[in-house]
């Protein structure tokens, strides 16, 4: 069996006991509990409140300057010790903060946690970035372009292949039928992308790299005045396609400041229209099936992540060209 009770707050507070008796983490944050029935039990007298809303929670706030995570299964406790490694790694390439562990062990058997410093500053998904905020985000491509990719591997990464295109575009396709049908999505927006596009946006031999692959609006730390400050969960990273993660920008800050930024991350037009159109695609897949019933995240945020990367860069402004 992989799969271990969901943690419940005791839990968090014996895991925030124990690492206190050991080496309590320095903390100037609020004092109160957040567990009045247990005055002072929660860690010495550390607010502890799990990250999000909902009814299961691995992650959980610790003071003002630390996250607790814990691994649902044996696989994600395997990929959370394998990024304590890997953070180590992009570390030195990176303009951004990467979180900084100050403890890590078991909170059940088999299954890991890590005690993380937490990065000032707000979600991706509420805040926007500003122009300096995409050259961070240039930043982040570029350097992860610098991390040996050997290296990365040798630290268990796994190498991925990259996807096709042609592939993605045929179940766009029907996605987008079924989205016109529901009034959510005009079919000939898709046409932009011809099957020639196809071809000339397929994937270059030879162009792997580290690619943090998943970087959605929540991984991405932003402060209020839309700088960049650090990058969230590596626990999906890979060798492979680096339009990857010009897609997952595409998703996150929208389809104009993905291309910005890779730009000045010296990408040429081809590698960012892939990752544009590899967004593109997604998009309508994932809605599509969220429509259907299928479990994935929140309608609204698909929604969300369907607008900005459907949004017009400068070139498609400019002129009526088709890829």
């Amino acid at each position: 069996m992989t799969q271990a009770t969901t943690p419940t707050a005791d839990t968090v507070r014996r895991v925030v006991r124990s690492l206190l008796q050991d080496d309590p983490p320095r903390d100037s944050g609020p004092r109160d509990s957040a567990f009045p029935d247990s005055p002072g039990a929660d860690g010495g007298g550390l607010r502890i409140a799990p990250v999000g809303e909902g009814d299961e929670h691995f992650t959980w706030f610790v003071g003002a300057r630390h996250v607790l995570r814990l691994a649902p299964d044996r696989e994600a406790s395997r990929r959370r010790r394998r990024e304590l490694r890997l953070r180590e790694l992009v570390r030195p390439h990176l303009g951004v903060a990467v979180p900084v562990s100050v403890a890590h062990g078991e909170w059940a058997s088999g299954l890991t946690y890590t005690l993380d410093t937490l990065i000032p500053g707000g979600s991706g998904e509420q805040r926007d970035v500003s122009a300096v905020g995409e050259a961070d985000l240039a930043g982040l491509l570029g350097g992860l372009r610098e991390v040996p990719g050997q290296q990365a591997e040798s630290l268990g990464v796994p190498r991925a292949t990259s996807r096709s295109l042609e592939a993605l575009r045929t179940a766009a396709e029907r996605a987008a039928e079924q989205l016109a049908a529901a009034d959510e999505f005009d079919p000939a927006r898709l046409q932009q992308l011809t099957a020639a596009g196809v071809v000339q946006l397929a994937a270059q031999p030879g162009a792997a790299f580290l690619v943090h692959h998943d970087l959605r609006g929540e991984h991405l730390v932003v402060s209020g005045d839309g700088r960049v400050r650090g990058v969230l969960d590596w626990t999906g990273a890979v060798v492979g396609d680096p339009t990857e993660d010009i897609a997952g920008l595409a998703l996150a800050v929208g389809a104009p400041a993905a291309v910005r930024a890779a730009t000045l991350a010296g990408y040429g037009a081809r590698p960012c229209l892939r990752g544009l159109w590899l967004a593109r695609c997604d998009t309508l897949t994932r809605l599509a099936e969220r429509l259907r019933g299928r479990a994935g995240r929140p309608v609204p945020l698909l929604r969300a992540q369907w607008a900005r990367a459907w949004e017009a860069i400068l070139l498609e402004r400019l002129t009526d060209e088709t890829w």
